[in-house]
């Protein structure tokens, strides 16, 4: 019998094709596998810890774009219990079954915000915004303080114009004169009658004071709100990152256990093991961090609103109905009706008042006294009468005048000052709002629809053996940052809309503002 010679090329190609089919990747294994005329196949065997272990049936558990960590669907694959001559291995096992050392409870155990297993998603009472404000209305500390200064600057008032009290004495003068008890005894009234409207400009001063406490108690009860809306929003977002955290850890929980039956197949090597490792820890303290955070925000929530916070979630959006905030119209509602540049003119008009009050203070006042009595010596009934007046010759309040006047002048650059501190606000704020906002727009309509689009390609291309399922879970941990991404820049669009709507006041647990400021005269304990 002849043999005929076969080139060498057709030799190589033939060894390398069968080659190529030892070596599929996974999910092309099955579908071989699936697709073969051979009524038997060996067993599968799952792990070197479970090799004596055989599943006659499995599916591959895939997550939905629309809800990734709670609906799964799922893809047959069709594994004969049969024995084959090629091992085969499903590309994914169920993510529940978890291996030794890798549960989120032995991830530095011990060492938890409050409870051992950290927070989970509370199901008692949701709280709502609207609510949380009316709490924080009835409980903040600040906002009583500024009421407080109301009242304390009313009563300045009211003393302020109080007229002087009248003096009542018992003279006695010349006593033992002859012998006798005295020329003069008996009881005298001094009264001092104040001139050029002193008391009338004092009370007005103090009630513009009063109104400077106004002004400054409206500001305190913005910062609070602000407060209240912004965290109020970073804990929602909080709640939502957690959320996908934990949706991006059973994505990698999965990766993890395909690369280690991938490394039993002997498709996957130590340096994929160690690295899915470090990858799946990683993921593990995220969502820690996560949680971590999401106790940080409701326990600063409590802390504006007055009140600890009982288990329950936080209902509300994150997303804004409202359109794009112009500049040019928020920059004149703030500089004509934000309370901070209302109080700096309060505080004018009371430096105002302040001037002509202070300017009149020379005018002398009378003092009259007047009383009767007895003459011992002469034994008969006596009247006393007198008249007292400063002559202000040296001081006639010069250097008080001149001290109210230079507190206007300074009170006029302080109304400059902040009006240019809240432009410069603004401007650092609006910077952040509208990079917000384009970042925001720009998910909405590109990133988030493709990254979408991108985890449904690679699950269609998966269904029909064209991609393996790491690069499954590969797109859909991708789409989930997206989404995490996006979930901050709702976050950032909505703190600087708080802002800028509430006249850029924040510290809502920062003392409130006294009426006088540091420097500013003021008489007790008669003020004037």
């Amino acid at each position: 019998m002849k043999f005929k010679s076969i080139p060498i090329p057709v030799i190589c190609c033939t060894l390398v094709l069968t080659g190529c089919a030892f070596n599929r990747p996974v999910s092309k294994i099955n579908s071989a596998s699936a697709e073969a005329p051979s009524p038997q196949s060996e067993s599968v065997k799952l792990g070197r810890e479970d090799s004596s272990r055989s599943f006659p049936l499995k599916q591959v558990a895939y997550r939905t774009p629309d809800s990734p960590s709670e609906e799964t669907q799922t893809l047959a694959l069709q594994v004969s219990t049969q024995p084959s001559s090629q091992p085969i291995l499903k590309p994914f096992v169920e993510s529940q079954r978890r291996l030794q050392g890798t549960k989120l409870s032995e991830v530095a155990p011990g060492i938890r915000w409050q409870t051992e297993n950290g927070p989970t998603l509370p199901s008692g009472n949701a709280y709502d915004l609207e609510s949380l404000l009316s709490i924080a209305a009835a409980n903040n500390p600040t906002i009583r303080q500024a009421r407080y200064q109301i009242s304390g600057t009313l009563a300045q008032a009211l003393q302020a114009g109080l007229y002087p009290n009248p003096r009542l004495s018992y003279v006695a003068e010349n006593i033992g004169s002859e012998g006798t008890a005295g020329e003069f005894q008996g009881l005298e009234v001094t009264q001092r009658f104040v001139t050029a409207h002193k008391l009338d400009l004092s009370r007005r001063k103090y009630l513009k004071r009063a109104k400077v406490a106004e002004h400054l108690a409206m500001m305190q009860q913005f910062k609070v709100c602000n407060d209240v809306r912004i965290h109020f929003a970073k804990a929602l977002a909080a709640q939502q990152t957690l959320a996908y955290r934990q949706e991006i850890l059973k994505t990698a929980e999965d990766n993890y256990l395909t690369t280690r039956e991938l490394f039993n197949l002997g498709q996957a090597n130590e340096v994929d093991v160690h690295r899915i490792n470090a990858d799946l820890r990683r993921h593990q303290l995220a969502v820690l961090a996560a949680e971590n955070r999401l106790f940080q925000e409701r326990m600063q929530l409590s802390a504006v609103i007055g009140v600890d916070l009982s288990e329950g979630p936080l209902e509300g959006e994150l997303t804004s109905p409202r359109g794009m905030i112009q500049l040019n119209q928020a920059m004149e509602r703030i500089l004509t009706q934000s309370p901070e540049v209302l109080a700096a003119y309060a505080k004018l008009s009371e430096d105002r008042t302040t001037i002509r009050r202070e300017e009149v203070e020379w005018v002398p006042d009378l003092v009259v006294s007047g009383g009767s009595g007895y003459n011992f010596e002469s034994e008969d009934p006596v009247a006393s009468a007198r008249l007292e007046i400063e002559v202000p010759l040296y001081d006639k309040n010069q250097g008080t005048i001149k001290q109210a006047y230079v507190d206007y002048c300074r009170q006029q650059k302080e109304v400059r000052r902040t009006e240019m501190h809240l432009r410069m606000r603004l401007a650092e704020e609006y910077e952040q709002y509208i990079t917000a906002l384009q970042h925001i727009m720009s998910y909405e309509e590109t990133v988030l629809p493709e990254s979408k689009a991108a985890y449904e390609s690679a699950l269609h291309s998966y269904k029909v053996d064209r991609t393996d399922w790491p690069r499954v879970l590969e797109m859909h941990r991708e789409y989930t940052m997206r989404r995490i991404e996006y979930v901050a820049h709702l976050v950032d669009r909505r703190v600087s809309e708080v802002l800028i709507d509430g006249f850029l006041l924040h510290g809502g647990l920062e003392a409130a503002s006294n009426p006088n400021p540091p420097g500013h005269i003021d008489s007790t304990p008669n003020p004037r």
